[in-house]
This record gives C-alpha cells, sequence and structure tokens, in this order.
C-alpha cells in the first residue's frame, strides 16, 4: 500500500517522470520512497539498511542526469532498491529475490537501466571508466558515473580503477557513498583515512567558505582556475596534515557533504557535470537511514532474516518447538572455538564476512587470532600463506563465489608452495534469494585441478566438525571443505571429535540395482529416494564420497566391478565437477560403467528458495527418484533390444 502523503512516487513510472518534478519535491519522493522500501521488504526480506541509505543519493542522481542515456553503475548491487523502483519496476519490487521475480541486484537482462550487471564488489570504477571511454571515442556527451560503497573501496580492483582512471584522464565521476560500513563495520587503514576528512573541524569548517571564494575567482578571472585549484588542494594537504590520497591518483576531490538532502546534491551533481576529467565525490551517508532499528543494527539489517514489524523493528522469527539442526554455519563458528581453544595455531581469516560466516564470537574471545581484512579475498588468501609459511594454521573463511576472485593466489600463492591453508568455503552450492552473482557451483570443479589441493565437502554437520578437526594434521597441505548456506540433519551434532581419513568415502546403504555417489549436502536428497525407491523394490547401493579429491579409488574400483549404471550427485556444476572426476576414473581404467551425473547444468542459475532451486537442476529428493527410475528403465529396454537381435 502506498504510504501516506502526496503519493508522488506513484506518479513516477520513470526517471522523465522524476525530472519534470520541481526541485522541491524531491524530498517528499526521497520519504515516500524510503516507506515504500520498508513496506514492501518488511514482508518480503531482502537487503535492507544499504539502500536506505542512498534513498536521497538515487533521487538526486537520476534527477540529475538524462538516465538512461547518462550511465549510472552501481556497486555492491544491494543499495539499488530505491534505483530499481525509479526505474519502472515499483510494480514488481514484491517479486524482489522470488523465483521468477525481480533480481535483488541491478541486471542488464532486466533493464536498460541497469548499465552493468554487478553482485560482487567493487567493480564499478572499471567498468564505469570502460563505458566513459568508449562513450569518448564515440563522440558521445554522455556522463557516468560509478557509486561505491559499503566497504567496497578496500578491494585491490577499486583502487586498480581508481588508477587507471586518473592515468587515463576519462571525464567519470566516482562517487564514494561512505557508511563506514560493509555488512560488519569497516576495517582497515582506509577507513581511519576517510574517518580523518569526515571528522576533521578545521577542514569542515573552512571547506565551504573557501569553496565559495574559488568559485567566484573563478568567475572573475577565468584565467586563474589553475590558482584556485592550487588553494584548494593545499587546503586540503594543510589542514589534513598529509596528502589527499585520491588527488594523488589525479582525480579531483570533493567532499565530504551530506548524503541526505536531495536538493543539495542534484544541485552538486550538475555543477561537477561541468567539470572534465576524473572526480570524485566524498558523500556521507547512514546506512539503514529512516529506520531507527536499521540505524541501531545496521548489521542485522542489512538483510534481515526474517519478516519485521515496519514501525517497530521486531523480526519474526518461528519459535522452535523441539531441538532444531543448526545451520552449518553454527557449527562451524561453534567448532572454530573448540579447536581454537585446543590449539593456539589456529587463526581466522575473514575478508568483510565474520557475522555471516559465525566467527563474531572467535573475535570476542581471540581477537589477536581472527583476523577481518575487510573486502580483500585476494589479500586474504595470501595473508594466509605468510601466517603458514610462519608455522600458524590458518582456516581461511570465504563465500565460494568470492572465493573465485582469489583463484590465482589459491593456485601460485598456496598450492604452488603447497602450505598448510585450510579453505572453509561457506555458502557452497545453489543459495537463496541472490540469484547467478552468488551461486557458489563453480568450486569443486575449479578446486579440484590444482595440484596438492585436498578438496572435501560433509554431507552433515558432524562431517563438518570432524573435517575441521581433521584439518589440523592432515593432509600436509591445503585443504578445502565446503558446505551450504542451510540446515543440518541433526539435532545432536556436537559429538567427540572423531578424525576422518582423507580420501576415504563412507557407505550409507547397499543394493543390488544402481549405485549412487554423492558429495556433500544432497547425499540427504539420496536417502530419502532411496528409501522411497525401496518401497517400489529397487535396491540402491549408496555412498557419500566425502572427497572430491582425492578420490576412493578403492570404492570406485569395486563399484565398477559390480554396476554397470552409476549416478553421481552434486551441489555443483556437472561440467568439471565431481561427477566428471568420477566418469573420469572410469574412462583411465576402461571400465565400461555409464555414469549419470546430476548437478548444476551448464547455464546461469537465477534466484530463487534453495528447494525450488534443487527441483530446477534435478537433484532434490524427486529428481533423483526419477533419475534412478529413468536410468533403470532404459537399462531394461536395451536388454530387450539386445535379447531381441539374438
Amino acid at each position: 500500500m502506498p504510504a501516506k502523503g502526496k503519493n508522488l512516487l506513484f506518479s513516477i513510472q520513470s526517471p522523465e517522470d522524476l525530472r519534470k518534478l520541481p526541485p522541491e519535491d524531491l524530498p517528499e519522493v526521497s520519504r515516500e520512497l524510503r516507506q515504500f522500501i520498508i513496506d514492501v521488504i518488511s514482508s518480503n526480506p531482502g537487503h535492507f539498511a544499504s539502500s536506505l541509505g542512498v534513498v536521497e543519493l538515487t533521487v538526486a542522481l537520476h534527477y540529475a542526469y538524462r538516465t538512461p542515456y547518462d550511465l549510472l553503475v552501481w556497486d555492491v548491487g544491494h543499495q539499488a532498491y530505491g534505483h530499481k523502483i525509479l526505474t519502472g519496476r515499483r510494480n514488481l519490487f514484491h517479486t524482489n529475490r522470488q523465483y521468477g521475480g525481480i533480481s535483488g541486484f541491478p541486471s542488464r537482462d532486466e533493464s536498460e537501466y541497469d548499465t552493468f550487471g554487478v553482485g560482487h564488489s567493487s567493480t564499478s570504477i572499471s567498468a564505469a571508466l570502460g563505458m566513459a571511454i568508449a562513450s569518448q571515442k564515440k563522440g558521445e556527451d554522455r556522463k557516468v558515473v560509478a557509486i561505491i560503497g559499503d566497504g567496497a573501496m578496500t578491494a585491490g580492483l577499486a583502487f586498480e580503477g581508481l588508477n587507471n582512471a586518473g592515468a587515463q584522464q576519462a571525464d567519470l565521476l566516482v562517487i564514494l557513498n561512505d557508511n563506514r560500513m560493509s555488512i560488519d563495520p569497516n576495517v582497515g587503514a582506509l577507513k581511519e583515512y576517510l574517518l580523518d576528512i569526515t571528522t576533521s573541524p578545521t577542514y569542515n569548517r573552512m571547506k565551504d567558505e573557501v569553496w565559495n571564494l574559488l568559485g567566484k575567482i573563478s568567475k572573475i578571472a577565468p584565467r586563474s582556475r589553475s590558482l584556485a585549484q592550487q588553494i584548494e588542494h593545499a587546503l586540503k594537504t594543510t589542514l589534513l596534515h598529509h596528502s589527499n590520497l585520491f588527488e594523488s591518483l589525479n582525480f579531483r576531490y570533493f567532499g565530504p557533504v551530506e548524503g541526505h538532502d536531495p536538493v543539495y546534491l542534484a544541485n552538486l551533481f550538475k555543477d561537477l557535470q561541468k567539470i572534465q576529467g576524473p572526480k570524485l565525490l566524498h558523500v556521507i551517508t547512514k546506512k539503514g537511514k529512516g529506520f531507527p532499528s536499521a540505524e541501531n543494527n545496521a548489521t542485522l539489517f542489512h538483510a534481515p532474516p526474517g519478516r519485521f514489524d515496519k514501525e517497530s523493528g521486531e523480526i519474526f522469527i518461528m519459535p522452535r518447538t523441539s531441538p532444531a539442526p543448526p545451520k552449518y554455519q553454527e557449527v562451524f563458528g561453534q567448532t572454530m572455538l573448540e579447536l581454537a581453544a585446543a590449539n593456539d595455531k589456529i587463526v581466522a581469516v575473514t575478508p568483510a564476512m565474520p557475522t555471516g560466516s559465525k566467527l563474531t564470537e572467535m573475535q570476542k574471545q581471540y581477537p589477536d587470532r581472527t583476523f577481518d581484512v575487510g573486502i580483500a579475498e585476494q589479500h586474504a588468501v595470501t595473508f594466509s600463506a605468510g601466517l603458514a609459511t610462519q608455522g600458524m594454521l590458518p582456516y581461511c573463511t570465504i563465500y565460494s563465489t568470492f572465493l573465485q576472485r582469489a583463484y590465482d593466489q589459491v593456485i601460485h600463492d598456496v598450492a604452488l608452495q603447497n602450505l598448510k591453508v585450510v579453505f572453509c568455503i561457506d555458502r557452497g552450492g545453489l543459495v537463496a534469494g541472490d540469484g547467478a552473482t552468488h551461486h557458489g557451483v563453480f568450486d569443486l570443479a575449479y578446486l579440484r585441478i590444482i595440484p596438492n589441493m585436498t578438496v572435501a565437502v560433509p554431507m552433515d554437520e558432524i562431517e563438518l566438525r570432524n573435517l575441521l578437526f581433521t584439518a589440523q594434521t592432515d593432509p600436509e597441505g591445503p585443504l578445502s571443505i565446503r558446505y551450504p548456506r542451510s540446515s543440518g540433519i541433526h539435532a545432536e551434532w556436537q559429538k567427540p571429535f572423531e578424525k576422518i581419513p582423507i580420501g576415504k568415502a563412507r557407505l550409507i546403504r547397499t543394493g543390488k540395482d544402481i549405485a549412487i555417489l554423492s558429495i556433500g549436502h544432497p547425499g540427504n536428497f539420496v536417502v530419502e529416494a532411496a528409501k522411497r525407491l525401496e518401497k517400489e523394490k529397487i535396491g540402491i547401493t549408496h555412498y557419500d564420497m566425502r572427497f572430491v579429491k582425492p578420490l576412493d579409488e578403492e570404492v570406485l574400483h569395486l563399484i565398477a566391478t559390480q554396476f554397470d549404471e552409476v549416478i553421481t550427485v552434486e551441489d555443483g556444476v556437472i561440467h568439471g565437477g565431481f561427477g566428471s572426476a568420477v566418469t573420469e576414473f572410469f574412462n583411465d581404467h576402461r571400465y565400461p560403467v555409464h555414469v549419470t551425473r546430476l548437478g548444476v547444468p551448464d547455464r546461469f542459475i537465477s534466484h530463487g528458495k534453495q528447494e525450488q532451486l534443487y527441483r530446477e537442476c534435478g537433484f532434490d529428493t524427486e529428481g533423483i527418484y526419477r533419475a534412478v527410475r529413468t536410468v533403470l528403465e532404459e537399462k531394461s529396454l536395451r536388454l530387450t533390444r539386445k535379447r531381441g537381435k539374438h
């Protein structure tokens, strides 16, 4: 339902409608836009606090620029909800992140206003620079703006883009949305540097006066603009006691400015359009702005874990009537505490994900052994490698989709040197809501081809505990342990630790008709499918393989002598993944075994609930059941035809 007020938002079908309004209406548009986001997300949870913080910025950008001709490139796409609503998707916003609905991130397939697909952070400056250079080469007068925030400036790619943009002297505006947060509070020297700028009382007191003076100098004597720029630079350098980082990269630095005044921002953007070359505007915003619960707890309301009351902010979570299985992340966090207490060489490393990875308690109890390195996955891996060279035991905890960004470091800095780094790969497999940019479906394929790398995947939370325990001593080199974002199957999971033999599978059940080899959590779907098939007198031999590399060759030799039909099941890409590894083994040993691979097909999977995506990809319980029936029916048909020929 629309919020009470002028209902200006519901008259805006596109930014062109927004630009027809007088400037004095922009605060009301911002108020209605913020309330609309609150109304929808309170009943259909998604990313929340980040978009609330950039409402005024979003309104001002679309008001001051000729979008979609002028190009806005959003970074950390979960701040783009307001952008989506203003660009023709208001009536679809209730489907946000739902199966078949609109994406939670900007997507080029979804709208011409979404100039670049995002989901991973820190890509905006490089992409916007490419757009600006292309526009320049084509003789177009497009303006290009990169909006980067939520801690994304700490990633190396952002600095690479800044460095090249300064050298190219492209006509580009970078807006640094400084809310001092990513998901968790920002860390690192850049955060302190920006804090120095925003809190310098002398600088902030004199800034406006000097800018006004410089403006008068430029108007009175246009040839004196270079002098004005020198005075401006001297002010920043002297008052901040060090040279400006961004201006050292050949960017004109402006700011910091208040980020919640849309009229002021719109006028500022129009002024900045008259200044050629690379520019950076430092905007101060409040994550969760306008919703007290989100302002006071931006980490929790970054993506609320359930529906919430849009007045009080109370989150509605269904109470547990009996002990329920924990999430894999909870098991990981608790197990790390136990292991760290017993082994002082263990350290934890995470790139800006201590809360999501459940390392916050370890941060509290072992602050000198828990390292949040910011949004910097490449650094996280090589930092872990450095720790390992000196006898420390780093558990490097990274979401699967983000580990892709550090692939060279995994190969060159860890595996090549056979260093003892334990990669705890969170959000492995298909994830709910976030879609193609966040599915962790490639890691099994890209890790198993790396020499020295051991690739382990627990089927349940007890196996996760035991693999984390085993990792302290075995293997000698790097080990990856990947697990999904979902609940396990055991309410009583905190069992005594047991060491798991590296490369050894676990027999779940025996049967005479077909063998199923599973890796990871989908093995639980196999268990359910096998129960259903047993009622139909179909016998399944099921192995939880536990390791993609090394494979349990003893088990595979045994399977090949007993079965001519094998089904593999994995929550990852079937091209190059676990099923491919099994197929390669049978081929290399010339076994006449037909392998049916179930997993993620060779296409990007959209967003939805996990069970919907498992069903789409065909490896949920029903999909496994159907696959077994199909394989056995086809086998029976082949045998019938063969007998007919004889």
